[in-house]
Protein backbone atom coordinates (compact mmCIF):
# COMPACT_ATOMS: atom_id res chain seq x y z
CA UNK A 1 0.00 0.00 0.00
CA UNK A 2 1.18 3.69 -0.74
CA UNK A 3 -0.33 6.81 -0.08
CA UNK A 4 -0.66 10.23 -2.24
CA UNK A 5 -3.45 12.58 -3.30
CA UNK A 6 -5.01 14.36 -6.13
CA UNK A 7 -5.65 17.81 -6.37
CA UNK A 8 -9.68 18.21 -6.98
CA UNK A 9 -11.24 21.47 -8.09
CA UNK A 10 -14.11 23.75 -6.40
CA UNK A 11 -15.48 26.75 -5.86
CA UNK A 12 -13.49 27.90 -3.40
CA UNK A 13 -10.37 26.80 -5.19
CA UNK A 14 -8.10 23.57 -4.90
CA UNK A 15 -8.18 21.05 -2.32
CA UNK A 16 -5.94 17.98 -1.77
CA UNK A 17 -7.80 14.39 -1.41
CA UNK A 18 -5.78 11.67 -0.08
CA UNK A 19 -5.72 8.20 -0.73
CA UNK A 20 -4.40 4.84 -0.03
CA UNK A 21 -3.89 2.84 -3.50
CA UNK A 22 -3.36 -1.06 -3.46
CA UNK A 23 -2.62 -3.90 -5.86
CA UNK A 24 -1.20 -3.82 -9.65
CA UNK A 25 -1.01 -0.06 -10.71
CA UNK A 26 -1.16 -1.31 -14.09
CA UNK A 27 -4.46 -3.62 -13.48
CA UNK A 28 -7.04 -3.33 -15.93
CA UNK A 29 -9.25 -3.91 -12.85
CA UNK A 30 -9.81 -0.87 -10.73
CA UNK A 31 -11.83 -0.56 -7.39
CA UNK A 32 -12.86 2.49 -5.47
CA UNK A 33 -14.10 2.17 -2.29
CA UNK A 34 -15.77 5.30 -0.51
CA UNK A 35 -16.50 5.61 3.45
CA UNK A 36 -19.64 6.73 5.19
CA UNK A 37 -20.17 10.45 6.59
CA UNK A 38 -17.53 10.48 9.56
CA UNK A 39 -15.22 7.88 8.56
CA UNK A 40 -11.96 7.62 6.15
CA UNK A 41 -10.69 5.64 3.65
CA UNK A 42 -8.62 3.34 6.31
CA UNK A 43 -12.21 1.61 7.18
CA UNK A 44 -11.40 -0.61 4.22
CA UNK A 45 -8.27 -2.05 4.96
CA UNK A 46 -9.75 -5.18 5.13
CA UNK A 47 -11.63 -6.27 1.83
CA UNK A 48 -8.95 -4.03 0.44
CA UNK A 49 -5.85 -6.32 0.65
CA UNK A 50 -8.11 -8.79 -0.20
CA UNK A 51 -9.41 -7.41 -3.69
CA UNK A 52 -5.71 -5.99 -4.30
CA UNK A 53 -5.08 -9.64 -4.62
CA UNK A 54 -6.45 -9.33 -8.17
CA UNK A 55 -6.80 -5.65 -9.23
CA UNK A 56 -5.68 -2.45 -8.02
CA UNK A 57 -7.73 -0.51 -5.15
CA UNK A 58 -8.23 3.03 -4.16
CA UNK A 59 -10.03 3.96 -1.15
CA UNK A 60 -10.07 7.67 -1.09
CA UNK A 61 -10.86 10.08 2.11
CA UNK A 62 -13.74 12.34 1.22
CA UNK A 63 -12.51 15.87 1.60
CA UNK A 64 -13.12 17.33 5.32
CA UNK A 65 -12.35 13.68 6.12
CA UNK A 66 -9.26 11.74 6.87
CA UNK A 67 -6.13 13.36 6.01
CA UNK A 68 -7.79 15.63 3.09
CA UNK A 69 -8.30 19.02 3.24
CA UNK A 70 -11.09 21.23 4.83
CA UNK A 71 -12.74 23.48 3.03
CA UNK A 72 -13.38 26.76 3.98
CA UNK A 73 -17.01 27.28 3.82
CA UNK A 74 -19.48 24.11 5.20
CA UNK A 75 -22.00 25.07 2.68
CA UNK A 76 -19.20 23.55 0.35
CA UNK A 77 -19.59 19.97 1.64
CA UNK A 78 -22.17 18.54 -0.92
CA UNK A 79 -22.66 15.75 -3.19
CA UNK A 80 -21.86 17.48 -6.17
CA UNK A 81 -18.46 18.60 -4.99
CA UNK A 82 -17.64 14.36 -3.55
CA UNK A 83 -19.07 13.55 -7.06
CA UNK A 84 -16.83 16.25 -8.77
CA UNK A 85 -13.68 14.74 -6.80
CA UNK A 86 -14.52 11.37 -7.43
CA UNK A 87 -14.40 12.21 -11.25
CA UNK A 88 -11.02 13.54 -10.62
CA UNK A 89 -9.77 10.44 -8.60
CA UNK A 90 -11.44 8.03 -11.12
CA UNK A 91 -9.38 10.04 -14.24
CA UNK A 92 -6.25 9.29 -12.26
CA UNK A 93 -6.91 5.71 -12.45
CA UNK A 94 -6.59 5.92 -16.23
CA UNK A 95 -8.91 2.93 -15.85
CA UNK A 96 -11.89 2.81 -18.73
CA UNK A 97 -14.10 1.66 -15.78
CA UNK A 98 -14.17 0.82 -11.76
CA UNK A 99 -16.18 -0.97 -9.57
CA UNK A 100 -17.15 0.93 -6.83
CA UNK A 101 -17.42 0.10 -2.75
CA UNK A 102 -19.88 2.68 -1.26
CA UNK A 103 -20.43 2.63 2.60
CA UNK A 104 -23.63 4.85 3.64
CA UNK A 105 -22.71 8.57 2.06
CA UNK A 106 -19.81 6.60 -0.10
CA UNK A 107 -22.71 4.49 -1.08
CA UNK A 108 -25.23 7.49 -2.22
CA UNK A 109 -21.68 9.02 -4.14
CA UNK A 110 -21.65 6.07 -6.23
CA UNK A 111 -25.15 5.34 -6.58
CA UNK A 112 -25.22 8.84 -7.64
CA UNK A 113 -22.56 8.35 -10.66
CA UNK A 114 -23.74 5.20 -11.69
CA UNK A 115 -27.03 6.65 -12.77
CA UNK A 116 -25.45 9.29 -15.18
CA UNK A 117 -24.61 9.23 -18.64
CA UNK A 118 -21.28 7.32 -19.69
CA UNK A 119 -20.95 6.41 -16.26
CA UNK A 120 -17.47 4.64 -15.61
CA UNK A 121 -18.78 1.94 -12.73
CA UNK A 122 -19.21 -1.10 -14.30
CA UNK A 123 -20.34 -2.46 -10.81
CA UNK A 124 -21.31 -1.51 -7.69
CA UNK A 125 -21.93 -2.20 -4.19
CA UNK A 126 -24.07 -0.29 -1.78
CA UNK A 127 -23.27 -1.32 1.75
CA UNK A 128 -26.75 -0.09 4.15
CA UNK A 129 -27.78 2.73 1.48
CA UNK A 130 -30.01 2.69 -0.48
CA UNK A 131 -32.55 5.50 -2.47
CA UNK A 132 -35.00 6.28 0.65
CA UNK A 133 -33.65 6.88 3.80
CA UNK A 134 -36.10 8.17 6.41
CA UNK A 135 -35.68 11.22 8.64
CA UNK A 136 -35.42 9.41 12.14
CA UNK A 137 -32.28 7.38 10.85
CA UNK A 138 -30.99 10.92 9.82
CA UNK A 139 -32.02 12.43 13.00
CA UNK A 140 -29.71 10.32 15.07
CA UNK A 141 -26.53 10.91 12.91
CA UNK A 142 -26.95 14.54 13.42
CA UNK A 143 -27.28 13.92 17.20
CA UNK A 144 -23.29 13.16 17.03
CA UNK A 145 -22.19 15.15 13.56
CA UNK A 146 -20.52 18.37 13.52
CA UNK A 147 -19.75 17.65 17.68
CA UNK A 148 -16.06 18.52 18.02
CA UNK A 149 -15.34 16.57 21.21
CA UNK A 150 -11.78 16.23 22.22
CA UNK A 151 -10.26 13.36 23.97
CA UNK A 152 -7.35 12.79 26.68
CA UNK A 153 -6.00 9.75 24.45
CA UNK A 154 -6.50 6.98 22.03
CA UNK A 155 -8.71 5.03 24.95
CA UNK A 156 -10.92 7.66 25.61
CA UNK A 157 -11.46 8.61 22.07
CA UNK A 158 -12.50 4.72 21.62
CA UNK A 159 -14.49 4.14 24.07
CA UNK A 160 -16.61 7.31 22.26
CA UNK A 161 -16.59 5.40 19.09
CA UNK A 162 -18.10 2.54 20.82
CA UNK A 163 -20.88 4.69 22.05
CA UNK A 164 -21.49 6.70 19.08
CA UNK A 165 -21.07 3.72 16.46
CA UNK A 166 -22.85 0.97 18.72
CA UNK A 167 -25.05 0.08 15.47
CA UNK A 168 -21.40 -1.18 13.29
CA UNK A 169 -21.98 -4.61 15.04
CA UNK A 170 -20.08 -6.90 17.49
CA UNK A 171 -16.40 -5.67 16.40
CA UNK A 172 -13.47 -6.97 18.34
CA UNK A 173 -11.70 -5.19 20.07
CA UNK A 174 -8.37 -4.55 17.67
CA UNK A 175 -10.63 -3.64 15.27
CA UNK A 176 -12.77 -1.13 17.53
CA UNK A 177 -8.98 0.41 18.09
CA UNK A 178 -8.15 0.22 14.32
CA UNK A 179 -10.48 2.48 14.15
CA UNK A 180 -9.79 4.80 16.84
CA UNK A 181 -5.74 4.66 15.51
CA UNK A 182 -6.86 5.60 11.97
CA UNK A 183 -9.51 8.43 13.60
CA UNK A 184 -7.68 10.97 15.09
CA UNK A 185 -6.28 14.34 14.63
CA UNK A 186 -3.53 15.38 16.86
CA UNK A 187 -4.75 19.17 18.32
CA UNK A 188 -2.42 21.92 19.55
CA UNK A 189 -2.88 21.46 22.99
CA UNK A 190 -2.02 17.71 22.90
CA UNK A 191 -5.38 15.81 23.12
CA UNK A 192 -6.98 14.48 20.10
CA UNK A 193 -10.04 15.39 18.19
CA UNK A 194 -11.95 13.10 15.47
CA UNK A 195 -10.55 12.93 12.20
CA UNK A 196 -13.19 14.91 10.28
CA UNK A 197 -14.01 18.83 9.84
CA UNK A 198 -17.34 19.60 12.43
CA UNK A 199 -18.59 21.50 9.98
CA UNK A 200 -19.66 18.50 7.94
CA UNK A 201 -22.56 18.58 9.85
CA UNK A 202 -23.89 22.14 9.73
CA UNK A 203 -26.21 20.70 6.65
CA UNK A 204 -28.37 18.94 9.55
CA UNK A 205 -28.55 22.40 11.52
CA UNK A 206 -29.48 24.69 8.02
CA UNK A 207 -31.63 22.54 6.85
CA UNK A 208 -34.82 20.88 7.97
CA UNK A 209 -33.84 16.55 8.34
CA UNK A 210 -36.62 15.05 6.01
CA UNK A 211 -37.43 11.60 4.59
CA UNK A 212 -34.49 11.52 0.92
CA UNK A 213 -35.97 9.82 -1.80
CA UNK A 214 -34.03 9.36 -4.78
CA UNK A 215 -35.49 6.29 -6.19
CA UNK A 216 -35.65 8.37 -9.41
CA UNK A 217 -31.69 7.91 -9.43
CA UNK A 218 -31.52 4.43 -8.55
CA UNK A 219 -33.93 3.46 -11.13
CA UNK A 220 -31.67 4.66 -13.64
CA UNK A 221 -28.79 2.46 -12.55
CA UNK A 222 -28.12 -0.31 -15.56
CA UNK A 223 -24.74 -1.71 -14.03
CA UNK A 224 -25.36 -4.68 -11.65
CA UNK A 225 -25.52 -4.02 -8.05
CA UNK A 226 -25.07 -5.68 -4.34
CA UNK A 227 -26.74 -4.27 -1.40
CA UNK A 228 -25.63 -5.68 2.31
CA UNK A 229 -28.20 -4.49 4.66
CA UNK A 230 -27.52 -4.93 8.21
CA UNK A 231 -30.29 -6.73 10.09
CA UNK A 232 -31.11 -4.19 12.12
CA UNK A 233 -30.28 -0.89 10.36
CA UNK A 234 -32.29 2.04 10.87
CA UNK A 235 -31.09 3.91 7.62
CA UNK A 236 -32.08 0.83 4.81
CA UNK A 237 -35.11 -0.87 5.48
CA UNK A 238 -35.73 -4.43 4.93
CA UNK A 239 -38.96 -2.81 2.64
CA UNK A 240 -36.22 -0.58 1.29
CA UNK A 241 -33.92 -3.34 0.30
CA UNK A 242 -36.70 -5.69 -1.37
CA UNK A 243 -37.45 -3.13 -3.74
CA UNK A 244 -34.18 -2.34 -4.76
CA UNK A 245 -33.90 -5.93 -5.80
CA UNK A 246 -37.52 -5.76 -7.71
CA UNK A 247 -36.57 -2.79 -9.53
CA UNK A 248 -34.02 -0.79 -11.06
CA UNK A 249 -31.08 -2.61 -11.45
CA UNK A 250 -32.57 -5.16 -9.21
CA UNK A 251 -29.76 -5.32 -6.93
CA UNK A 252 -28.76 -8.45 -5.13
CA UNK A 253 -29.03 -8.06 -1.35
CA UNK A 254 -27.16 -9.61 1.26
CA UNK A 255 -28.42 -9.64 5.00
CA UNK A 256 -25.63 -8.82 7.87
CA UNK A 257 -26.90 -10.86 10.75
CA UNK A 258 -25.81 -8.82 13.96
CA UNK A 259 -25.46 -5.34 12.90
CA UNK A 260 -27.32 -1.86 12.12
CA UNK A 261 -25.89 1.04 10.35
CA UNK A 262 -23.27 0.12 9.24
CA UNK A 263 -21.73 -3.10 8.36
CA UNK A 264 -17.99 -2.32 8.82
CA UNK A 265 -16.38 -4.62 5.83
CA UNK A 266 -14.31 -6.29 8.34
CA UNK A 267 -15.90 -9.69 9.17
CA UNK A 268 -14.74 -12.27 6.39
CA UNK A 269 -18.31 -13.16 5.43
CA UNK A 270 -18.70 -9.31 4.72
CA UNK A 271 -15.44 -9.30 2.71
CA UNK A 272 -16.47 -12.75 1.20
CA UNK A 273 -19.84 -11.47 -0.12
CA UNK A 274 -17.91 -8.20 -1.50
CA UNK A 275 -15.01 -9.54 -3.37
CA UNK A 276 -17.56 -12.74 -4.09
CA UNK A 277 -19.84 -10.54 -6.48
CA UNK A 278 -16.75 -8.08 -7.97
CA UNK A 279 -15.16 -11.06 -8.83
CA UNK A 280 -17.41 -12.73 -10.45
CA UNK A 281 -17.45 -10.59 -13.41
Amino acid sequence: MFESYCLCLGTAGFHRMFYTDRGDPESDLVTVCVHGLTRNSRDFDMVAERLAQSRRVVCPDVVGRGRSDWLPDASLYTYPQYMADMGTLMARTFAEAVDWVGTSMGGLIGMMLASLPKSPIRRLVLNDVGPFVPAAALQRIAGYVGKDPHFKGLAELEAYLREVHAPFGKLSDAQWRIMATHGFRKLEDGSLGLAYDPAIGEVFKTTPIEDVDLWAIYDRITCPVLVLRGATSDLLSEDTARQMAERGPRATVVEVPNCGHAPMLMADDQVAAVAGFLEAA
